[in-house]
């Protein structure tokens, strides 16, 4: 059988980003998105939950936390172009707030421009692979439980956000 004469099909084609604004973060690109929409599935995929645009109290935004079913946290930086990975020198602050820090691009983006000291994902709209495992740093308990309470005060404003979008503060 030929598979380059074979139609796709439409199952196979990525979902759509859903349109609802609590949804989506208008500041990412669509290459961007995609990353994040990969990561996901591959951090779900290893037993972890994602809040995505976690806010840290140095002002500091990740783009994706993961919580790992022991209590790991990891936290993954997206970068979709070399532009945006030259213009971020704030990367290494988020040591401070995960046990694992891993960068996470798509496959137009050369894994040469990400520094050892940190893993590194590719992903696309279906799924992701860490090509590097990130180096650890094991949190302090007291840090540990500072990330995990921020992570589901976050996870579950955003959930009744969803179910009461009328209730106001749901970031």
């Amino acid at each position: 059988m030929n598979n380059a004469a074979m139609p796709i099909e439409p199952a196979f084609l990525p979902v759509p980003l859903p349109d609802d604004p609590r949804l989506v973060d208008g500041r990412q690109s669509a290459a961007a998105a995609m990353v994040q929409r990969g990561v996901g599935r591959l951090m779900i995929g290893f037993g972890f939950s994602v809040v995505t645009e976690l806010t840290f109290p140095t002002g500091r935004r990740a783009d994706v936390v993961a919580l790992g079913p022991k209590g790991d946290v990891w936290i993954v930086e997206i970068k979709s172009s070399l532009e945006d990975f030259r213009a971020d020198h704030k990367w290494p602050e988020y040591r401070d707030f995960c046990d694992r820090l891993f960068f996470a691009s798509h496959a137009g983006v050369s894994a040469a421009i990400f520094p050892e000291e940190a893993g590194l994902i590719v992903a696309d709209g279906f799924g992701g692979a860490v090509l590097r495992e990130a180096p650890e740093h094991r949190l302090a308990p007291a840090a540990r439980r500072a990330v995990t309470l921020r992570f589901a005060h976050a996870a579950a404003r955003r959930f009744h956000g969803l179910l009461d979008p009328n209730a106001g503060g749901a970031s």
